[in-house]
């Protein structure tokens, strides 16, 4: 059966189809991300809930001329597939295809490149002056969802964006969810206007009847526009939109094609900030994902009959372990706290909220907030241990060094997702937390080599007196039977884990499990190394590694980071305070630059994080007279 989609040169076309037309093909796309997700995994439900808007977009706007900005960027499926990336669509979040998200380097559709939240309305306020200045007048729209609404930038980029009074349209995709179901004020509020429908059209026949009235005079004229807002605040609560300078134009059901265009074309015709409020439904069209938002946000490979996932973790997680471990510690710890940013599934404190939901806070998608509520908190005697993704703690940066380390807090980070995570690319990748955050007085950081040795540096960590970090992988852990029992780890102290006197080997966190091979491999070879799993890559342990330093003379680190300021930057920065400047060092980890997206395999292998590149980098150092050829 022919495809309209083939038929159509995009986006340009999408203006000559009838709104049947518009629908019909809203099926097609549907099916094509559908396919493609359950082969590739990715970001179904959020790109399932913007088919109609993003056509309606399209139908409207001359993209590229006219720009639109995608919020977080995971729901902008549709928006590839509508300019000029049909064909490699397939290619989707793997290596060397398409990314996930919009990026910039990709097409000139994408303007903005954008994975971290909040982001898109300040991005838009910056867009519309440019315009202004330079006397252009193309149409600028950023798209938005209601859980990144609940972050603080949102909220300062409506506030100036509408005390500047420019063109600009904004539209509020509310489906109720960011990753997890939306928490706080903002979201009871955007309830409360879902139960409205009519107000959209209130407000405009409001409008039309107080402009038909004859105007005599200057008092006449203010006196009927205040009419118009009177009767307006009387039916919409709050009015919040409008009191930031914004006409609020909504709700509108974000899946009828038709209503879309007239809006965003009201909208335009209007003039000035505009917020258009739709709403969507997450997943809509494929039932699975409609029944299970949550666990489709997200999605690895699934059978597209069934919606179930292809394989399934053999191992626990180590977001599994942290969770089950943070219950159990609050059982024995009536001090100990959890806060997250809007993700209670994704750190695995689901179960905590559950059984603790007194000592739980989803603070939305607002990590600043996170880190300086913890330091309250930590002030008022409490153990707070903050929850969230390695990449998006770098949104809470000033707030973890004025808050927490300047006053020597004893709040937990726990960075999930710390190192690449794959598929979702350079926005995402954890790759930045030990640079970031190493050089901070007080600051302690941790990396475990497994889950076990996890869940020993939770205990140790929260009963420490002062910030402290833990970063730890996505994914599986090493399938270890788990000591039930808690042991403290003596503070700043690593473990030796293989001995001899030819070259040292530093691993971090999950790069032990590769060094541990590769010592092995060595072995086989007649080459003796001594392997060490530092644990703490803040403080390290100098009674541990000066000696050995000293005595091996060459040394070989390994990290699932940059190695711009990173474990092995540490490690030299150490040798030469202590004057040993004749040891050797090769540092395995990541070059300057922002990494692709790709399975983490892949990037393991590209960047020589792999036992056989550990073995390679230390076959040559152990022979000064061959060239190094190690990956970097």
């Amino acid at each position: 059966m022919d495809r309209i989609l083939d038929k159509l040169n995009l986006p340009e076309d999408l203006k000559k189809l009838s709104n049947k037309e518009l629908t019909a093909l809203a099926g097609e796309l549907r099916e094509i991300i559908i396919n493609t997700v359950a082969h590739n995994g990715g970001h179904l439900a959020s790109s399932l809930g913007v088919v109609e808007l993003t056509l309606a977009l399209h139908a409207v706007l001359n993209s590229p001329e006219d720009h639109i900005l995608w919020d977080v960027g995971h729901q902008a499926y549709v928006h590839k597939l509508l300019t000029g990336r049909l064909e490699r669509f397939h290619t989707l979040r793997q290596w060397g295809g398409l990314s996930g998200f919009p990026r910039a380097d990709e097409s000139p559709h994408d303007l903005f490149t954008s994975g971290h939240s909040s982001t898109s309305i300040s991005a838009a306020v910056g867009l519309a002056k440019a315009r202004d200045i330079q006397g252009r007048k193309n149409r600028i729209v950023a798209v938005i969802g209601d859980g990144s609404m609940t972050g603080g930038l949102a909220f300062e980029a409506l506030n100036h964006g509408g005390q500047l009074q420019t063109d600009l349209v904004v539209v509020l995709n509310d489906n109720e969810m960011s990753i997890s179901p939306n928490v706080g004020a903002l979201t009871a509020y955007l309830n409360r206007l879902r139960t409205k429908p009519q107000v959209y059209r209130l407000k405009k026949t409001i409008g039309d009847i107080v402009s038909q009235i004859p105007k005599v005079g200057k008092s006449a004229i203010h006196y009927l526009e205040k009419l118009n807002d009177s009767l307006t605040y009387l039916f919409i609560p709050g009015v919040v939109f409008e009191e930031l300078g914004f006409t609020y134009l909504g709700p509108v059901d974000g899946h009828n094609i038709a209503l879309l265009k007239r809006t965003l074309q009201d909208a335009f015709d209007h003039g000035g900030p505009v917020l258009i409020h739709a709403i969507t439904k997450k997943g809509k069209g494929y039932e699975p994902a409609e029944a299970e938002p949550c666990r489709f946000h997200s999605t690895t490979p699934f059978d597209r009959e069934t919606g179930q996932p292809y394989r399934t973790p053999k191992n626990a997680t180590y977001t599994q372990v942290f969770g089950d471990t943070m219950v159990e510690l609050a059982k024995e710890h009536p001090q100990l706290v959890a806060i997250t940013a809007a993700m209670p599934e994704g750190t695995g404190l689901n179960r905590f909220s559950e059984e603790f939901p007194d000592r739980f806070f989803d603070v939305g998608i607002a990590e600043s907030h996170a880190v300086t509520m913890a330091a309250g908190l930590a002030r008022g005697g409490m153990r707070p241990v903050v929850a969230v993704y390695s990449t998006f703690f770098q949104r809470a940066y000033d707030q973890v060094v004025h808050d927490v380390c300047l006053q020597n807090l004893p709040v937990v980070f726990c960075l999930d997702r710390a190192g690449v995570v794959g598929e979702d690319g350079p926005t995402h990748h954890g790759v930045f937390d030990i640079a970031y955050l190493r050089h901070l007085p007080n600051m302690a950081i941790l990396a475990p080599k497994d889950e076990g040795e996890f869940r020993q540096m939770l205990r140790t960590v929260i009963n420490h007196d002062g910030p402290a970090a833990i970063r730890y992988p996505r994914g599986e852990g090493e399938g270890l039977p788990l000591d039930r029992e808690f042991t403290e780890l003596p503070w700043g102290k690593g473990e030796v884990l293989a001995t001899g006197d030819q070259v040292l080997i530093l691993a971090i966190g999950n790069m032990v499990a590769p060094a541990r091979q590769a010592a092995a491999t060595l072995a086989r070879r007649g080459i003796a190394c001594s392997l060490v799993n530092p644990r703490f890559i803040k403080p390290l342990d100098k009674e541990l590694l000066l000696p050995l330093a000293r005595k091996i003379q060459r040394v070989v680190t390994v990290e699932d980071h940059v190695l711009a300021g990173g474990f092995g930057a540490a490690v030299l920065e150490l040798l030469s305070e202590e004057g040993l400047s004749e040891v050797q060092v090769e540092r395995i980890g990541y070059p300057d630059c922002f990494l692709p997206h790709g399975s983490t395999a892949d990037l393991h292998r590209a960047y020589g994080l792999t036992e056989e590149n550990i073995v390679r980098t230390v076959m040559a150092l152990a022979a000064p007279e061959r060239k190094i050829k190690s990956a970097k």
